[in-house]
């Protein structure tokens, strides 16, 4: 089954199908309407409206303070510049935590006033009661374990997980618990490649890495890390494809340069009128006699 790449439009069930297929599923973020464009022309299968906006976008520390009207409006944007890729938007943080009913009214929000097709959670067993008052719903979820932003000052900060046998063992049964509770793929960010390749191989719903290995059904980047266009820090499981910010840069350095010497606008960029109109405007517009 060749899926990535069709005008197909990419579903829950598509994304099952590619993983028994073995076909590997692309994820990529993106948050306005031109990004989500390029990223679909570039093939991604899904694309993720991640809460890490918070820092690639609105210039916070971390992803706490991004909020669902945030995430309302930034997916609504990817979602109209895109028409292939499966939509899916984070829950931002405190939107999901505190119960099952909140969690459902938040997601439903997120989905009817956006038009993405799905959300994505963190957590392992702590959000079963959430993810399966979701499949209740009606709402498609994706879950993320190992390394969760939103918990990260729980979690010590941006450290690998699972490296011991105990915390193996624990991610192992939070990814089973999930699919069971009706997750349809699972993220997993910052865990051995072992790990994950054990995950991957004991789950039936695909799994997307992050500095996760190469066995997972699936790979995301966040886009802006992807095309060099976030300086403030460089994960090691990022691989850089592009250089945008140096080639925004320079663009920015030479637009400058020339405005500031007179090279622009040249008459290529300028419109032109009869001069006989600027004669008359100039006529009328002369300043009087002194009685």
């Amino acid at each position: 089954m060749q899926v990535s790449g069709t005008e197909d439009k990419v579903t829950v069930d598509t994304l099952r199908q590619m993983k028994n297929s073995k076909q590997k599923v692309v994820m990529l973020t993106a948050y306005d309407y031109s990004t989500a464009g390029l990223v679909e022309r570039g093939g991604a299968d899904v694309i993720l409206v991640g809460d890490s906006m918070g820092m690639t976008v609105l210039g916070h520390e971390d992803t706490l303070p991004v909020t669902i009207e945030d995430m309302i409006s930034h997916t609504a944007a990817v979602c109209r510049g895109v028409t292939r890729p499966l939509v899916v938007a984070d829950m931002p943080f405190m939107s999901f935590q505190v119960s099952a009913e909140s969690a459902v009214r938040n997601a439903g929000r997120l989905m009817k006033e956006s038009g993405a097709q799905a959300v994505k959670l963190e957590g392992g067993e702590e959000v079963l009661p959430q993810v399966s008052a979701l499949r209740r719903a009606g709402i498609p979820v994706m879950g993320h374990i190992g390394l969760t932003p939103q918990a990260v000052h729980q979690l010590g900060g941006f450290k690998v997980q699972g490296r011991d046998l105990q915390a193996a063992r624990a991610l192992l049964v939070d990814a089973q618990l999930l699919e069971e509770a009706g997750c349809f793929s699972l993220v997993l960010e910052c865990i051995p490649a072992e790990i994950s390749a054990e995950i991957t191989r004991v789950l039936s719903i695909p799994t997307i890495g992050i500095g996760a290995g190469p066995d997972c059904d699936g790979q995301v980047l966040v886009f802006h890390d992807l095309v060099g266009m976030f300086d403030d820090f460089t994960p090691r499981f990022v691989r850089r494809y592009g250089n945008a910010g140096a080639v925004i840069r320079d663009a920015v350095r030479e637009f400058s340069a020339d405005v500031r010497n007179g090279d622009f606008p040249g008459s290529e960029e300028s419109f032109s009128t009869d001069p006989a109109v600027i004669d008359k405007l100039r006529g009328e517009s002369s300043p009087g006699e002194e009685g």
